[in-house]
């Protein structure tokens, strides 16, 4: 991996969005509407449950950490579907770019843009509705530590798993936060699951944030093996994303597919 290849990427990313206000519109337009969403169903469900739980920390909380690891992985995606978009892997790898340079670029990119959508989402959360984050003391830092590598992660296998089947399965990727959703525990305890789902709850990182966060606001306080198993997880995951994303390409470029690039799917 090389600096110079890296903010390469990044600068070919920031021309397109300086281009294209539509490319920019996304960052902010969804992150802001599900707060508001979110937070008057939050607010009007404290107002209905006198003495119950606070649900401005535990929905609306779980809605802004959940939306940040979206960004983040749709970040790494989207910047690699820009190349998709426009036919344009060729001319990257004509150049002396490497994988690592071409992926950081990638991750980079979702950092910056994933860091605009958070600052939307704080000001609306805090603003309108009065959640702080500092509700959840110095825990915060890991728990976005754990969704932002997780959301790499994920970002990185969605991308190279477009890639290994073609621009045409680019509509497997849009759908991957929902899915994981009711696995992670979002907004409940992964105790109210089957024990099926639990178990695969339990190998993704995210359910180890939420259940920590719901434990802060029930006052339980939090696991820090529950924590640091969460963190292992994210890191093991991004290690092989980035194995399986670079074992992807050097396949492509031996079978040709890179050369054969389409809109359509490949076997």
């Amino acid at each position: 991996m090389t600096l110079r290849g890296l903010l390469a990427i990044v600068l070919r990313q920031l021309y397109l969005m300086r281009g294209s206000p539509t490319r920019v519109l996304p960052i902010f337009a969804w992150v802001a509407v599900d707060i508001v969403l979110w937070g008057f169903i939050s607010r009007y469900l404290g107002s209905v449950s006198h003495g119950g739980p606070d649900f401005i920390a535990t929905l609306l909380g779980a809605v802004l950490l959940w939306d940040f690891f979206s960004r983040v992985m749709q970040g790494v995606t989207t910047a690699f579907l820009e190349d998709v978009w426009s036919r344009n892997f060729l001319n990257l790898f004509a150049t002396p770019l490497s994988i690592g340079s071409y992926l950081g670029g990638l991750v980079l990119t979702s950092v910056l843009a994933s860091l605009l959508g958070l600052v939307v989402m704080l000001v609306l959360a805090s603003g309108v509705f009065g959640l702080s984050l500092a509700a959840y003391g110095l825990l915060v830092i890991p728990f976005m530590l754990v969704l932002f590598l997780f959301g790499i992660a994920l970002g990185i296998f969605a991308s190279a798993m477009v890639l290994r089947l073609g621009p045409a399965s680019e509509w497997l990727v849009w759908p991957i936060p929902a899915l994981l959703s009711p696995f992670a525990g979002v907004f409940y305890p992964l105790s109210t699951l089957p024990a099926w789902m639990q178990a695969i709850g339990r190998g993704l990182p995210p359910s180890y944030v939420f259940e920590g966060m719901r434990g802060i606001v029930a006052g339980r306080g939090v696991s820090s093996v529950d924590l640091a198993l969460g963190l292992g997880l994210a890191v093991l995951q991004i290690v092989f994303a980035c194995w399986l994303f670079s074992r992807v390409f050097k396949q492509a470029i031996r079978s040709g597919l890179l050369a054969r690039y389409s809109a359509e799917s490949v076997a």
